[in-house]
C-alpha cells in the first residue's frame, strides 16, 4: 500500500503542470473543487459533455494506459496534468467503474442530453393522441430504465426482477397519470381551447416525476462520477461547515447529501 502511494507521488510531481488552468491530477478525484456551487457546476458539465461520445477505441486505450502509468509511476517525461485529467474524465464517461466494461453510447451521462432531449420534446408535443401519450411515457421510463441499470452499482448485485418491477412501476405510474390528466383535461367544459392546451404542456411533468420515486428506489445508481438516476444522478456526501452560509444555516445535520450531477 506505501508503495502505491509512493509511486503516486513520484508519477504525480513527474506530470509537468505546463497548463495554468490545470489543478495537480488526483486518480479518481474530481478536478473542480466540490466545496464550491461554481465547482461542482462546472463538474456537471465534465460529466455530460458530448465530446466524449466521439472518443476513438484508441484514444479511450491511450486514456487507460495513461492513467496506469500514472499509478504505478512510470509516466514518460513530458506528461501534463492537463493529460492526466482528460484521459480520466475519457474512461469515466465510457467504461463502468466497477466493470471496466464499455456503457453503451446512448445510456451513458455524455449522451444523456443528445439521446434524452427527443423524447423531451416528444413529450411535450401538442395535441397529442392516446397512443402518443403512452409511446412516449414509454420511451422516457425505459431510457430512464436503462440509463440507470447501465450505471448500478455492480459491486452490490440486485436481482434482475427487482429492477424490473421498478421498471413496470414506473412506467404504470407515468402512463396511468399521464392518460389521466390528459382525460379530465378534456372533459373540463370550462377551459377555453388556449387554457386546455396550456395545461395539456404541463401533464407530463406530474406524470414523470411520480413514476421517479419508483424507479429510483428499484435500481439505486453506481455512487461513482457521472450516473444518473432518472433526472438526476449519483448522490455525494460534504459536510456543512464547507457550504456556503446559507446553506449551511438550513440544516442542523453536520453532513448533507447532493447530487454530482443531473
Amino acid at each position: 500500500m506505501a508503495d502505491t502511494a509512493t509511486t503516486a507521488s513520484a508519477a504525480a510531481a513527474s506530470a509537468a503542470s505546463t497548463s495554468s488552468d490545470a489543478p495537480p491530477f488526483q486518480l479518481g478525484k474530481p478536478r473542480f473543487q466540490q466545496t464550491s456551487f461554481y465547482g461542482r457546476f462546472r463538474h456537471f458539465l465534465d460529466i455530460i459533455d458530448p465530446r466524449t461520445l466521439f472518443v476513438t477505441e484508441r484514444r479511450l486505450r491511450e486514456a487507460v494506459q495513461l492513467l496506469e502509468d500514472y499509478k504505478h509511476g512510470t509516466l514518460h517525461p513530458g506528461v501534463t496534468n492537463e493529460q492526466l485529467w482528460s484521459a480520466q474524465k475519457i474512461k469515466q464517461a465510457i467504461l463502468h467503474p466497477d466493470t471496466n466494461e464499455k456503457i453503451f453510447m446512448p445510456f451513458r451521462m455524455s449522451g444523456y442530453i443528445p439521446f434524452g432531449t427527443p423524447i423531451v420534446v416528444g413529450l411535450l408535443l401538442p395535441n397529442q393522441t392516446l397512443a402518443s401519450t403512452v409511446f412516449w411515457q414509454w420511451l422516457n421510463q425505459s431510457h430512464n430504465a436503462c440509463v440507470n441499470y447501465a450505471n448500478r452499482n455492480a459491486t452490490k448485485p440486485s436481482p434482475v426482477s427487482k429492477f424490473i418491477q421498478g421498471y413496470l412501476g414506473a412506467v404504470i405510474s407515468a402512463v396511468s397519470i399521464a392518460v389521466g390528466l390528459n382525460v379530465l383535461v378534456q372533459k373540463a367544459n370550462k377551459f377555453t381551447p388556449a387554457t386546455r392546451l396550456l395545461v395539456q404542456r404541463f401533464v407530463p411533468f406530474p406524470a414523470v416525476g411520480s413514476a421517479g420515486d419508483g424507479a429510483d428506489a428499484s435500481d439505486p445508481p453506481h455512487a461513482h462520477p457521472g450516473a444518473p438516476s432518472n433526472r438526476h444522478v449519483h448522490a455525494g456526501e460534504i459536510e456543512t461547515s464547507q457550504l456556503e452560509p446559507e446553506i449551511a444555516r438550513a440544516t442542523s445535520s453536520r453532513t448533507v447529501v447532493y447530487n454530482k450531477g443531473l
